[in-house]
């Protein structure tokens, strides 16, 4: 017989059953682009915009996929016509079809848009470095400079120097546009990138590299660069649709892209002087100018409120 006063090696003290514990497992902590990405999957909003953004990407990088329309091939016998099987527009006062001129059309919309956001957002980022980290006489002196620029009516320095740049009548515009945009919007990433720069070099961790020896260089670019430049990004995002609305209104003024090109501000150009009789050809591009706008914004949005604690 067993002695009851004895505990067997499989009863615990207080008379269970002794279970092994699994090891609890402790979450590892998350960096600041990990919550934020934890937050943006729980938004619809950001899945519809980058399902926009994705379809107008694609669409400007091939085409085809599309339409297999040529938007240059126009015949005055089908002026103003309904839309049909292959021209799901209708046509236009110079029976080109519209829906393959719009689909052709963002592809120069879009690269003007991003090639502009990445020159202003190189500019913005070197003067915004340099202003923040440096300080002293060279932040004030960039700090005016930036305020004169933001003085300057962007509309009208945009006609000028877009005029100017594309002087030559062989050129389609889109250099031109390109570099005029680059050069009149970056002001606004300048100022928020040296806010974050000023606010990241003050951090302990810079204060601890910079103690064990970094350079100048190290430091900007090991740590208060990759701990900064997340506002900076989602500035860049609400930029570019921005960008791709400059680059409409300097086409619908004349002074954007021209000759053959073609781009949804000429389209708007071209659909607004027969409007009253005929609104589709300025509708559609009007449309998708606007959509492709709203999609760039709202992804924007999404994203810095994601980056921003104070906001969730």
């Amino acid at each position: 017989m067993s002695d009851l006063n004895t505990v067997t090696t499989a009863e615990a003290p207080g008379g269970q059953p002794n279970v092994p514990r699994s090891p609890v497992k402790k979450d590892k902590p998350r960096s600041l682009a990990g919550d934020a990405w934890a937050d943006l999957r729980k938004r619809k909003i950001f899945w519809v915009s980058v399902v926009m953004v994705a379809i107008v990407l694609v669409m400007a990088a091939w085409p085809t996929l599309f339409t297999t329309a040529d938007p240059g091939a126009c015949a005055l016998s089908n002026q103003y016509k309904g839309p049909t099987g292959a021209a799901l527009f209708g046509f236009d006062y110079q029976g080109c079809d519209i829906y393959a001129k719009v689909i052709h059309g963002a592809r120069n919309s879009i690269v003007v848009g991003v090639l502009s956001t990445a020159l202003a957002g190189v500019i913005g980022l070197f003067f915004g470095l340099a202003a923040g980290y440096f300080g002293g006489w060279l932040d004030a002196f960039l700090s005016r400079f930036v305020d004169i620029m933001l003085g300057v009516p962007f509309l009208l320095a945009g006609i000028v120097l877009s005029n100017r740049l594309s002087s030559d009548p062989k050129s389609d515009g889109i250099f031109a546009v390109t570099l005029t945009l680059g050069l009149l919007s970056w002001t606004s990433g300048a100022r928020v990138m040296r806010s974050a720069v000023i606010s990241a070099k003050n951090q302990d961790y810079v204060a601890a590299a910079r103690m064990l020896g970094s350079k100048p260089s190290r430091l900007i670019f090991r740590h208060i660069v990759p701990n900064s430049i997340a506002s900076y990004v989602v500035l860049l995002t609400l930029l570019l649709g921005i960008n791709i609305a400059s680059e409409a209104t300097l086409s619908f003024l004349g002074v954007g892209l021209k000759n053959n090109a073609i781009s949804w501000g000429i389209m708007i150009s071209e659909g607004t002087q027969f409007a009253r009789t005929e609104p589709w050809p300025l509708v559609w591009p009007a449309l998708f100018l606007g959509v492709t706008v709203l999609a760039f914004i709202m992804l924007g949005d999404a994203v810095r409120d994601a980056f921003d604690p104070k906001l969730r």
